[in-house]
């Protein structure tokens, strides 16, 4: 695992290693707050070995979401929660990217913080995602018909102001949530972006608004803005045919490569996130990385979902990435970094009744609590 362990540049800093942890949702906020058992949570990982930690997705504005405890970076109080995790982290001796997370058509407008927004479900057209759960609303319903958003630019000011709060919380930068059918993925994909506007219809106009929040959030940030994109699809009923895929995502990464971006993280086919509708899979099931490395001539490549050890290490000799990202590798292993260097086995089982959290449960439990391998 040589490769792995070489220091890299990541926008204008140093990291010790190739080693990512992604963001991962994992809902301990106190409501939208950030807490001390989440500063645990990252410290450990951070004591652990992670070069590079990316945050949970962090909500740029109040929003439905149907991860409830999900953290946000519209209030002073948020920022001053997220300055204590960073401060730690940074003692610890990694550095630590704010996910900037819009929901889109995600939202739910019966959940707490979508009625206290005031505001409805914005997307880019009014067409509803098929599934969603929110677990704790009566009846457990599913995704509803968004409002269309009437100006972007709205929205692309709220990633901005999120990032400058991210700034003042003391992050070394920000990764931008263009992947999982969230709001970023919703308007490059044509099948939940119809508008006749600028903002819709070609893959150039579609790619619009991902590229004018790059921007947007690069006068904030410099050198330290990434973006995360899962172009394979699947997850909350985004997914286009490939030849779609290729020319959308291709001119988006073209257009993004003249930036100078410190990453894009590129999120490879996952089955389990392929969900099915009327019998068939959503995703479009392709190589993302073979598919889109040349459309990044001047962009660090970080790879994820799914990827071994053995895998890893291939890619970074080869020189196809620059580094790669773990996440549920790092949510049961908090020493993921330790164990990789010294070839230890990664063998903490998942909880996955409590990665989310459970009513009366205590937090730490399928959080804080996996145990590092004994040396």
């Amino acid at each position: 695992m040589s490769s792995l362990f070489t220091p890299i540049e990541v926008g204008s800093t140093t990291i010790q290693n190739r080693i990512g942890m992604s963001a991962l949702t994992r809902s301990r906020a106190t409501t939208t707050v950030p807490n001390d058992i989440m500063k645990e949570y990252y410290v450990q990982r951070a004591k652990g070995g992670a070069g590079l930690i990316v945050t949970e997705g962090v909500l740029i504005t109040r929003q439905g979401s149907e991860w409830p405890n999900a953290p946000g970076l519209w209030e002073k109080d948020q920022v001053d929660g997220w300055k204590e995790i960073n401060d730690a982290v940074h003692e610890a001796g990694s550095k630590i990217y704010a996910q900037l997370w819009h929901l889109g058509r995600t939202s739910h407008p019966d959940a707490p913080e979508q009625i206290a927004a005031g505001t409805p479900v914005y997307a880019p057209s009014a067409i509803a995602a098929r599934g969603g759960k929110f677990r704790l609303l009566p009846g457990e319903p599913g995704y509803v018909t968004p409002t269309e958003i009437p100006d972007p630019t709205v929205v692309i000011n709220q990633f901005k102001q999120a990032a400058v709060n991210a700034k003042e919380a003391g992050f070394d930068g920000v990764e931008v949530h263009g992947a999982n059918g969230y709001i970023v993925h919703q308007f490059l994909d044509s099948a939940s972006n119809q508008r006749t506007d600028k903002w819709g219809g070609s893959p150039e106009n579609r790619s619009r608004f991902a590229l004018e929040v790059l921007k947007a959030v690069k006068e904030v940030f410099g050198l330290n803005v990434a973006i995360k994109l899962s172009p394979a699809g699947g997850f909350n009923d985004v997914g286009m045919p490939l030849q779609e895929t290729i020319d959308t995502f291709g001119y988006l990464l073209t257009e993004a490569d003249k930036l100078s971006l410190a990453y894009v993280t590129l999120s490879r086919y996952n089955p389990f996130l392929d969900i099915e509708f009327d019998g068939k899979k959503r995703a479009t099931q392709h190589d993302v990385v073979e598919t889109f490395t040349p459309f990044l001539k001047n962009t660090p490549i970080w790879v994820n979902s799914g990827v071994t050890p053995e895998e890893a290490e291939a890619y970074i000799k080869s020189g196809k990435v620059a580094g790669i990202f773990w996440g549920l590798n790092w949510l049961t292993h908090p020493d993921l970094g330790r164990r990789l260097k010294e070839g230890k086995l990664l063998d903490n089982a998942p909880n996955f009744m409590t990665l989310y959290g459970a009513p009366g449960v205590d937090p730490a439990i399928g959080y804080t609590d996996y145990k590092e391998a004994i040396y």
